[in-house]
């Protein structure tokens, strides 16, 4: 007599026995489809890289974000260029953070929502966000999506940039900010982030970019 039951018992330790070993297989693939899903998620495509740099150097730091996480790059142009004279464009500068004026910009970003991450680099003017930066926070929507300052200075910081750059994305996550020393134009110390000294930025732009975790 043929014993059903002990045939469906071995059935069932067989089915047991090809779950158990399918079931690593399985949880591999989906780690994996997640793990290419996070990838796509922060690939250069969705990536925007804004910068307003005078002296190259702003410009230099967003080349070498550029270099490691991909994206598009776009310089901040207004439509009236401020004077070539340092001394001319001080005085504006702060007549502008004084009155709250916001000058027009040239640049125009015309498919700003395939972006899900943007950086905004820019120098420190006057201890202060650069008008042209607030006029570019302000025009465009960037609710939802994650914002990440980066600043050259003279040597004397940031001043109150990063806070301001908060204050003017409230919906937005900010990522923690980068800056390093730039020119001292007032000195006519232009680009230095250069030769051996953007050697050593490209280093400490790769390590906040692994800090932020947007570089493995």
């Amino acid at each position: 007599m043929i014993d059903f039951g002990s045939m469906i018992n071995q059935l069932c330790k067989f089915h047991d026995m090809r779950i158990a070993i399918l079931l690593p297989a399985l949880i591999l693939m989906f780690l994996s489809s997640g793990c290419a899903k996070a990838q796509k998620s922060t690939s250069g495509k969705n990536i925007l890289i804004v910068y307003l740099s005078r002296t190259n150097n702003t410009k230099a730091v967003a080349e070498i974000i550029q270099k490691n996480v991909g994206g598009t790059i776009t310089a901040i142009e207004l439509e009236n260029p401020y004077p070539k004279d340092y001394k001319t464009t001080v005085n504006q500068v702060s007549n502008e953070l004084q009155t709250g004026f916001l000058p027009a910009l040239k640049t125009k970003i015309n498919n700003m929502d395939q972006y899900n991450i943007v950086f905004v680099g820019f120098p420190t003017w006057s201890m202060q966000l650069p008008p042209p930066i607030q006029s570019f926070l302000k025009q465009y929507n960037l609710s939802g999506k994650t914002v990440i300052p980066f600043n050259t200075n003279a040597g004397y910081g940031v001043g109150n940039s990063f806070e301001t750059v908060k204050k003017l994305c409230p919906e937005s996550t900010i990522l923690k900010g980068f800056t390093i020393k730039g020119g001292v134009e007032k000195e006519g110390v232009l680009l230095v982030i250069k030769d051996q000294q953007k050697k050593q930025a490209m280093r400490l732009v790769e390590n906040w970019l692994k800090e932020i975790k947007l570089l493995q």
